[in-house]
């Protein structure tokens, strides 16, 4: 049977195919004519149904929503401008501008008889227009692209040589365009976000770190601030009626004040300040007992060996310069080791005053006082006591928490006149008026239970004479040293060190008839006890001469004209010598809420180290690592009132030994050789006087013989110290004391 082909007739009136996409449903044509599209676009539609054409037409749709979405929107949110505004919309001028000079330079490209027409467009219009052009040209784009459809793509395949793997007759190649490219960049975008998810995941956890970190040095930092306020004694203030004060320490340092000074009847003021606080009978300067190594000391809690000023003169071996006290030169900041109490009390946020203070005005650990006076050995008490109350009177926020003054009158005039002269009781007296002053200021400003205030000295004083001096260039030969260091006593270095045995034998040889020479070597057999040997600005070889005693050079004087003519030695009092000696004592006296002890409290005699410490717990710092250990409140043992516990007044030293040292002498000196013995000066004796004033001769019989007594006893005291001094001289000189050489 011969069957015809089917033909139908679509609603248009032409005939369609039954392959025809359209054929599958009777009303796809009227559906296609109700769409709002041009029919040319309907038409590519219909004969076009491959993968690629129907991906355009889908980019297409989509592509038009969002723009209509995109208006909507702008069209929204303008109008929701408009309603939070005046209810008119203000247009933007430089829009506006624009859009003038767009409708000038259109109205003149047209002819004048549709320029009302055009005049009359809205702007809108004018979008609307622009966005279809833009909407044409990408779909002619597109569908240009997907003329060939997935049948030419896969003719290409073929015509290249056979198709991709995987590829097959009605599966779409691996192309750019196929779906699975498509599913391929959608993974690709898929592990970006993921990427870009792990990447703000690592940004996140890092930045967390280091907040944190953050907030661990901030919580730091805020603990340490509060340790600091809280260790200074949370800084407690205290009202004395006008100010507000935190925690005040007062320190003055009597430069060679001896401690038995204190029983000459002087120091009234001093002796009513030890019944109101607390002491030691005495303290205990630092070896070598000169002023810069023991103020430094006493500033650092340091022993001399520790700080780096081991003498008022010194060398230095690595720096190849000589420190000196007069010299500017000693402010630099290389020569002061450890942390003073001013440095301390900066760093852990106090005001400090230092006046006149030996180191102060050196920048020391790049720290410098709040206020520093520079040294002025002419300024009088005084005006000391002003500068103090200058600085106590001070607005809160300004007001230093340490002052420090230092006072050099006592030793000043005991070098010059001894400390046995009348001038030195006169110079006393006045430093005693002075410290009077400080305390009856403190009592006017009601800041006598307020403020802290410690008095101390470096060392103390011993008289000399030319008897008493033994000459450098009789016990060394000068020519194989170098550098020497010290005075009273002596450091020597040699030009070559390896001299220095020998230099050491020989000076041995030469000092062994005179016992008031000790000579040490740094390294080998320097008194443990000293601190003064773990340093290298301290000279290996040392002559240190007993108390009273001094070695001078040549150019300073020549020995033997000075005792042939009776010339009298300068300067007339020494110190510098052994620390434990009694006329090298110094005094420690302190008062105030820091100090809570019983008044006239006594505590065990102890050495200048601690005073650092002391200063620090006053105000509430934390100390740097030093060299002591007390700390406050201090130990008691008792009152000074509960037994005599007075402290002696040591007599000025004694020696029995030859007029000359010179090298001549023979240790086989005959007893008959001359010999000067230096008689100490008697203290002047009050006679005690009657009412009206006379003197009483008569007296009562057995106080007259209870003063016999007395004066007898002390001669026969006197003649048992002189003969066992003579004794023991003789031991020497002839050679019978088998250790006369052992302890130098």
């Amino acid at each position: 049977m011969h069957l015809q082909p089917l033909k139908t007739t679509a609603a248009g009136g032409r005939e369609a195919s039954l392959l025809s996409p359209t054929d599958y449903d009777a009303d796809a044509i009227s559906i296609r004519s109700d769409q709002d599209t041009d029919s040319e676009d309907d038409e590519r539609q219909l004969r076009a149904r491959n993968s690629r054409e129907l991906l355009a037409h889908d980019r297409l749709v989509l592509m038009e929503e969002e723009e209509l979405d995109q208006l909507v929107t702008e069209t929204r949110r303008r109008q929701e401008r408009e309603r939070k505004g005046s209810g008119l919309p203000i247009p933007n001028p430089l829009r506006l501008l624009s859009r003038r000079l767009s409708e000038t330079s259109i109205s003149r490209s047209r002819s004048p008889s549709t320029q009302p027409a055009e005049s009359a467009e809205s702007p809108v219009l004018e979008k609307r227009r622009a966005r279809k052009a833009r909407r044409q040209a990408k779909k002619d784009r597109l569908l240009t692209d997907a003329q060939h459809g997935e049948d030419g793509a896969l003719m290409y395949e073929m015509e290249e040589g056979g198709m991709k793997d995987g590829s097959s007759t009605g599966e779409s190649s691996d192309r750019d365009d196929s779906d699975e490219v498509d599913r391929k960049n959608l993974l690709h975008i898929a592990d970006s976000k993921a990427k870009r998810s792990r990447n703000c995941r690592r940004w996140l956890l890092l930045h967390a770190i280091i907040a944190v970190a953050f907030a661990i040095l901030v919580l730091v930092a805020w603990k340490l601030s509060i340790e600091r306020r809280s260790s200074r004694q949370n800084q407690r203030l205290v009202s004395n009626g006008t100010a507000m004060f935190a925690p005040t320490t007062i320190l003055i340092s009597l430069d060679g004040f001896r401690a038995d000074f204190l029983n000459r009847g002087l120091t009234p003021r001093l002796n009513a300040f030890i019944k109101e606080g607390v002491s030691p009978l005495y303290m205990l300067p630092s070896f070598p007992s000169v002023t810069f190594p023991n103020h430094y000391t006493l500033a650092t809690g340091l022993y001399p060996e520790s700080h780096g000023i081991v003498g008022n003169t010194f060398w230095d071996p690595s720096l190849q310069e000589e420190f000196s006290y007069g010299d500017v030169r000693s402010l630099d900041p290389k020569w002061w080791m450890g942390e003073p109490f001013w440095v301390t009390a900066q760093k852990q946020g106090l005001k400090t005053a230092i006046h006149m203070w030996p180191g102060s005005e050196t920048i020391i650990l790049e720290t410098s006082p709040t206020y520093v006076d520079k040294y002025n050995g002419q300024e009088k008490l005084s005006r000391k006591v002003d500068r103090i109350f200058e600085f106590l009177d001070m607005a809160d926020a300004d007001r230093p928490q340490i002052i420090a003054a230092y006072v050099p009158n006592v030793d000043s005039d005991g070098h010059k006149y001894g400390p046995n002269s009348t001038e030195i009781r006169s110079t006393i007296e006045k430093v005693d008026q002075m410290l009077d002053r400080i305390f009856k200021g403190l009592e006017e400003r009601h800041l006598a239970d307020i403020v802290n205030i410690v008095v101390v000295s470096d060392h103390g004083m011993a008289t000399t004479d030319v008897s008493r001096l033994v000459q450098l260039e009789d016990i060394v030969d000068v020519t194989k040293i170098e550098h020497n260091d010290g005075w009273p006593l002596v450091g020597l270095r040699p030009k070559n060190p390896d001299e220095l045995q020998a230099i050491y034998e020989d000076v041995i040889e030469k000092t062994k008839a005179n016992p008031n020479l000790d000579v040490y070597l740094r390294d080998v057999n320097m008194p443990e006890r000293y601190h003064f040997s773990r340093h290298e600005r301290i000279a290996p070889l040392w002559i240190v001469p007993k108390t009273g005693w001094a070695v001078v050079k040549m150019e300073e004087m020549n020995l033997k004209e000075a005792q042939a003519t009776g010339a009298v030695y300068h300067p007339r009092g020494l110190h510098g010598y052994d620390n434990e000696h009694p006329l090298m004592r110094a005094i420690f006296v302190a008062r105030g809420p820091a100090f809570p002890h019983k008044p006239n409290s006594r505590v065990e005699v102890f050495q200048n180290i601690e005073v650092y410490n002391m200063l620090c717990d006053s105000v509430g710092i934390s100390p740097a690592p030093n060299n002591g250990t007390l700390r406050l409140p201090l130990k008691t043992i008792g009152l000074h009132s509960d037994q005599h516990t007075g402290l002696d007044t040591p007599a000025d030293p004694v020696e029995v030994v030859p007029v000359s040292t010179s090298v001549s002498l023979e240790p086989s000196v005959t007893p008959n050789k001359s010999i000067s013995v230096d008689k100490p000066t008697p203290e002047p004796v009050e006679q005690p006087s009657d009412a009206d004033g006379n003197e009483d001769s008569d007296g009562d019989n057995s106080d007259d013989q209870s003063a016999t007594n007395k004066i007898q006893s002390s001669i026969t005291e006197f003649w048992d110290w002189f003969t066992g001094k003579i004794s023991h001289w003789w031991d020497k000189v002839s050679g019978q004391d088998a250790d006369n050489g052992s302890s130098k």
